[in-house]
């Protein structure tokens, strides 16, 4: 947990501004106030408010010789690029975050973001903020006066319309595009943006069909620029931290699985309940979460899918698409996931683990935010539920960096195509068992995490 720091220095003027001590305090007041005062932050302003903060440290040191000198541990150190502390607190109590270390903005990799629909604008360009390797560059959306507005309060120099999205071809400072358009579209702007050079990170579902999927991976792959799939569960630290558990065998055997994520869907006009642009209902929009992340989770892919849906008759918010799905799908190992999606249900989002030693349950496990892990065992005999606490995760931004970092290093997503490519191909098969009613036969994959990128990097608790 992060503590404040014990100086407070707010409400930084200029010097014009500053107001003068009053007559009546005395010299050492005086003194005593300008060892951290406004006008030293003002001088060392182009070293940073932090260089600003260690000068006025050092100052005061040598000013006041009762003062003792400032310890490494609270001074920290330069190591590269990066600013790093040792470890404060005892072996006993878990380590702080540490600094975020960001690259300086301008070496950050640039972003298009295409679309600027709700997702945008309230989860993803306020996630650039929290972005380590990456910042946006350019703003691209039908609605021109919406894009220059947006831009405006981010300070965004260049607006694109989709008919003059052409001229990104010319901007260096756009490396990638977030592609964040209704589901049919994905394959027309993926195809583009991988047109004029640029790498291509594409909200879930990556489309409405295989077919569409594998002309994306193709195109991408002419064009010699990475694809991404936004799948943000497979990096939340919550959801990261239990993939480990289950790979490691902390919960013993894995014998069932239990996912749901339901909400209640509002006005039936809007784009994810028209077929056209969606592909289809609660599936492919939160039921995916519950797929993609038991398939994350395991490390397997399925065997057998059966599966049903339901849809009220009367209810003009299911007139294209359907409300409830509910599938099972059998892995080879013998584990048995259970899932279930709805849009007519009160929204609850969560995920369960069962395994032959203990249960991991991830409350909110789908949401943005909200995640807590908790693992319940036998100890002796008491049966005791240990929760996981780490610092939250902003999920937009960690699946940001990874591709950032992706392009930089040339490495392939942990999440590319091939991952959203599966994902179709299983939402046809549930909805292949739900209309005959019959299980599905799928060939079985060789080994684990077939459709994936190399592992994330270790994930610790912190």
């Amino acid at each position: 947990m992060l503590k404040k720091d014990a100086h407070n220095f707010a409400d930084v003027t200029t010097p014009a501004d500053e107001p003068s001590l009053p007559q009546s305090e005395s010299a050492h007041d005086r003194a005593t106030q300008s060892v951290f005062d406004r006008r030293t932050l003002l001088v060392q302003g182009g070293r940073g408010i932090a260089g600003a903060l260690l000068a006025s440290a050092a100052t005061a040191g040598a000013q006041t010789a009762s003062n003792p000198p400032v310890a490494p541990v609270d001074r920290g150190m330069v190591e590269g690029k990066k600013v790093e502390f040792p470890a404060i607190h005892a072996d006993t109590d878990l380590p702080g975050g540490g600094p975020p270390n960001a690259d300086p903005a301008d070496t950050r990799v640039g972003f298009a973001v295409l679309g600027l629909g709700r997702l945008s604008l309230e989860e993803i360009l306020p996630a650039f903020s929290a972005c380590k390797h990456a910042r946006v560059t350019a703003l691209i959306s039908g609605d021109d006066s919406k894009a220059k507005t947006i831009a405006a309060q981010y300070g965004i120099r260049s607006t694109y319309t989709y008919e003059t999205m052409e001229q990104l071809r010319n901007n260096p400072e756009v490396q990638a595009v977030y592609i964040v358009t209704p589901n049919s579209t994905h394959r027309e702007y993926t195809e583009a943006v991988a047109r004029l050079g640029k790498h291509v990170l594409c909200e879930k579902p990556m489309t409405v069909s295989a077919a569409d999927a594998e002309a994306m991976i193709e195109a991408c792959n002419k064009a010699k620029v990475q694809l991404m799939v936004a799948y943000r569960i497979q990096y939340e630290h919550n959801n990261r931290y239990l993939m480990d558990m289950v790979r490691g065998g902390k919960l013993g055997t894995v014998r069932t699985i239990h996912a749901v994520n339901v909400q209640n869907q509002g006005a039936p006009d809007q784009w994810r309940q028209i077929r056209k642009l969606s592909g289809g209902g609660s599936l492919p929009d939160i039921g995916l979460y519950c797929l993609n992340t038991v398939r994350a989770v395991t490390g397997e892919e399925p065997v057998e899918i059966t599966a049903t849906t339901h849809s009220p008759a009367d209810d003009p918010r299911f007139r294209e698409v359907e409300d409830l799905v509910s599938f099972t799908l059998r892995f080879p190992s013998g584990i048995v996931a259970s899932c279930t999606s709805c849009y007519s249900a009160h929204k609850h989002a969560d995920l369960q683990v069962m395994g032959s030693d203990a249960v991991a349950h991830v409350a909110d496990a789908f949401n943005y935010s909200g995640q807590k892990l908790t693992v319940s065992r036998r100890d002796g005999i008491a049966e005791v539920a240990s929760e996981y606490t780490q610092n939250p995760s902003k999920q937009f931004a960690l699946e940001i960096d990874h591709f950032a970092e992706c392009i930089r290093s040339g490495k392939k997503p942990r999440t590319g195509g091939a991952e959203g490519l599966q994902d179709q191909k299983l939402m046809t098969a549930i909805y292949q068992a739900a209309q005959t009613g019959r299980p599905v036969q799928l060939p079985a994959m060789p080994g684990l995490d077939a459709t994936r990128g190399p592992a994330l990097p270790p994930l610790g608790l912190g």
